[in-house]
């Protein structure tokens, strides 16, 4: 974890992870505050200094964190693509608008970057997730008891080919391969509803609770903003993974999130599936 007293802004998102960071500043008395997405924070977020806020309210946002001393932000948790046609916004997001608009068509890793520039330009130094606590990042080798069988190592370096392959364009971070069979990729729909879709697949393409096959492959892409948006795993993606029939879910050590690593390790112990890092090592 970060040793500086620097007053911290969370950006909070769905999910546990802004709840997460919220609480290990609590416990280590460093001092923050929550800006609180409406419409996607959820509730608990209320038991930290907080206010909330609308996507498009930056100006208000951005006076909010100068007036509590906000020295560093930090973007946690679930944040869909906004429909700008609808997006209520005040003086300042409808000066950036075009430039939103702009770094839109280039694609969502465009769009975060222009967020982090947004708040760097503002003054504000912008850290990830894993420096305010390092113990979120995953290691290499198995997370709970179950490792790698040789069937699921060569779904792994399957679905890794067509992760990278896909990430170059800006398309996803994940992919699920049972047998060799890209049975599917992420795009906007996101992790949970890719895995509820291969649930769905007929049961000879892929595994079952009684027979598992395949993995879920979760990787960062090669022009990651890595201060924002790393591939996060927790309780949800494993039962997500075991509903699909799958064996595990591999991650890229050092690059991607786990909330609660004991809790996760245990379920996936119960759920009888692995958690599983490997290098990002041989990246171009």
């Amino acid at each position: 974890m970060r040793s500086e007293s620097k007053k911290l802004g969370i950006i909070a998102g769905g999910g546990q992870l802004p709840l997460k960071l919220a609480e290990v500043c609590k416990e280590s008395d460093r001092p923050y505050t929550v800006c609180a997405l409406t419409g996607w924070a959820g509730d608990d977020v209320t038991a930290h200094p907080h206010r909330w806020f609308g996507l498009g309210e930056l100006s208000a946002l951005t006076k909010f964190f100068n007036n509590e001393r906000v020295e560093e932000v930090v973007f946690a948790g679930n944040v869909r693509r906004p429909d700008f046609r609808r997006l209520k916004i005040d003086w300042a997001g409808a000066k950036l608008l075009p430039r939103a608009l702009l770094a839109a068509r280039q694609g969502d890793e465009a769009l975060l970057r222009m967020l982090v520039e947004i708040f760097e330009e503002a003054g504000f130094t912008v850290v990830g997730a894993h420096e305010v606590l390092d113990a979120l990042l995953i290691e290499e080798g198995a997370l709970g008891a179950i490792g790698l069988d040789e069937e699921a190592a060569a779904d792994v370096a399957k679905a890794r080919e067509v992760v990278e392959a896909l990430g170059a364009q800006d398309v996803g971070q994940g992919a699920v391969v049972a047998r060799g069979l890209v049975l599917a990729v992420e795009a906007a729909e996101g992790t949970d509803a890719m895995l509820a879709r291969v649930a769905e697949l007929p049961e000879e393409l892929r595994g079952t609770v009684e027979e598992r096959a395949g993995v879920l492959l979760k990787f960062p892409k090669p022009m990651q903003e890595r201060r924002i948006d790393l591939p996060t795993i927790g309780p949800k993606t494993l039962r997500g993974v075991a509903d699909a029939g799958l064996k595990g879910v591999v991650v890229a050590a050092g690059g991607a999130l786990v909330i609660d690593r004991r809790s996760v390790a245990q379920l996936a112990d119960e759920l009888g599936i692995f958690v599983y890092g490997i290098s990002e090592r041989g990246r171009e």
